[in-house]
């Protein structure tokens, strides 16, 4: 094995709010804390981040996957929306193995607003309770809802993304795959945010991250392990779980790649980027300098984490010509 560098340093800014905030985040979570974080997980209510704003949100009971539990999602619009607007199918992120359609929602209410876009979030099965296919299936059932009601719910089939977190940026990789290969939905763009998408684990960057950060290399074999089991760093494992294992990305949508230069999925998704472009697709990545994984949904005021937003939310001005 290589020697591993030490990893590159946290920007200024992130790193002393991340300090302060000493043991109230930990930088790695083992199967045995699965439950306890989920307990614990405390989010801003939906309503708070409503109040105020010019956003309805209502929620639908969808079918699963065949032989599978029905889905709920939740639908955000603005109030004055103008129908055969852009759409954006989300999917959260907590590392497979928690976390709800709700995490990530205030960057969605956020573009519904500047965009007059719909957004649909997926409450999508976790592992190890349910390993993969479903959460990807669930996932992917969710999708094909959404454009089948595409004019009920005021959106344009024609201007719809997928786009997720962490988990949630694997799982749309995964999605947007799973499409591809089906000839499921056309999707206009992939927003893929420090997305998960290697079960291997063995990158240079997977290493440096080991016990710093908010979540490190053990925190991604827990997720892993959680999602697929033994069958994980087999044959066995398809693209559609793993993207990163993917070797043909060619003919998928116009992808949005962004990852932090002091994170575990650095390296995995700077190669997702380079895989694209070597298969003849179209991608956009940033590597923010000294982020951390989340730095933007923990310190959302961060300098850092204004650019990496304002950067997402230009890229999906441009695919959705909103």
């Amino acid at each position: 094995m290589k020697s591993v560098h030490k990893a590159p340093p946290f920007d200024p800014e992130l790193g002393a709010t991340l300090v302060a905030l000493g043991d109230l985040i930990t930088p790695t979570l083992t199967a045995d804390m699965i439950e306890g974080m989920r307990q614990s997980f405390v989010a801003t209510p939906i309503e708070d981040l409503l109040a105020g704003r010019p956003v309805e949100h209502f929620e639908r009971t969808i079918p699963g996957p065949v032989g599978a539990p029905d889905l709920i999602v939740s639908i955000f619009r603005r109030i004055d929306h103008e129908p055969g607007g852009p759409g954006i199918f989300h999917i959260h992120g907590g590392g497979m193995v928690m976390g709800d359609r709700f995490l990530g929602a205030d960057w969605l209410i956020e573009w519904v607003e500047l965009l007059d876009a719909v957004a649909v979030s997926v409450e999508y099965r976790l592992a190890p309770e349910n390993p993969d296919p479903a959460p990807v299936e669930d996932c992917y059932a969710g999708l094909e809802w959404v454009v089948a009601n595409a004019a009920e719910l005021g959106i344009d089939p024609g201007r719809l993304i997928v786009a997720g977190a962490s988990a949630g940026g694997g799982l749309a990789a995964g999605v947007a795959l799973l499409s591809r290969d089906r000839g499921g939905p056309e999707l206009a763009g992939q927003l893929l945010i420090y997305p998960m998408l290697d079960d291997r684990n063995d990158t240079i960057s997977s290493r440096q991250i080991d016990g710093i950060g908010v979540w490190d290399r053990t925190s991604n074999d827990t997720g892993w392990d959680a999602l697929l089991g033994g069958r994980r760093k087999t044959e066995d494992v398809s693209i559609y779980a793993a993207p990163a294992r993917a070797e043909d990305l060619s003919n998928l949508p116009p992808t949005f790649i962004d990852v932090a230069s002091a994170e575990v999925f650095r390296d995995e998704d700077i190669a997702y980027a380079s895989t694209i472009w070597a298969c003849g697709g179209d991608a956009e990545l940033h590597v923010w300098p000294g982020g951390f994984h989340g730095f933007d949904i923990f310190f959302p005021q961060a300098a850092l984490s204004v650019m990496a937003r304002e950067a997402r939310t230009q890229w999906l001005r441009r695919i959705l010509d909103a």
